[in-house]
């Protein structure tokens, strides 16, 4: 017969591992609406259209949308016509000062993309959108876009995908 101290000692090792397993029950915040008879996505060039926006504007937006559609739903990527479409352009880019100072200066600078996108569902035509989705992100006076661009835009970029998803796809 098992001494009660001895059986105790036993229950902890199974205790320990049905934390374990219960911790790596994935749970997903994503709520995605998709047409269940939807396979596939397809991301359209998004040409400049804002007069101060680089060509590298559009191809890192492009690709940042891409990437969160593919981690973020089953859908498959198709180079055009699928059945969830997104088609657009980049309509605005411009730097603005913000938190002016007392001496009439500025401590932080706004870089501000705008995004028109045109949303098709194949399935649900009433699901269609075209909107305009801008973010902003600050950063320094004291240093220069150019030198910081691609860092505020990663995280511009970041927010707009997910804006252009819970808008076409979100369950909200």
């Amino acid at each position: 017969m098992m001494s009660p101290l001895f059986r105790f000692h036993l229950s902890i090792p199974f205790l320990f591992l049905v934390f374990l397993v219960s911790c790596t029950v994935r749970y997903s915040p994503v709520a995605a609406e998709i047409p269940a008879q939807a396979q596939t996505f397809s991301v359209g060039s998004f040409p400049v259209r804002a007069p101060l926006a680089g060509p590298n504007v559009s191809i890192s937006f492009v690709e940042t949308l891409k990437t969160l559609m593919l981690q973020q739903t089953r859908l498959d990527l198709e180079k055009k016509d699928g059945d969830l479409k997104f088609e657009g352009a980049i309509t605005g880019y411009a730097v603005q000062p913000i938190a002016i100072q007392g001496n009439e200066t500025s401590a932080l600078n706004r870089l501000t993309v705008t995004v028109t996108v045109r949303y098709t569902n194949s399935f649900d035509r009433e699901k269609d959108f075209e909107l305009s989705f801008s973010r902003f992100a600050d950063y320094s006076s004291t240093r220069n876009l150019a030198d910081v661009e691609e860092v505020l835009m990663i995280e511009i970029n970041d927010q707009l995908a997910q804006d252009i998803f819970d808008r076409s796809l979100g369950n909200w």
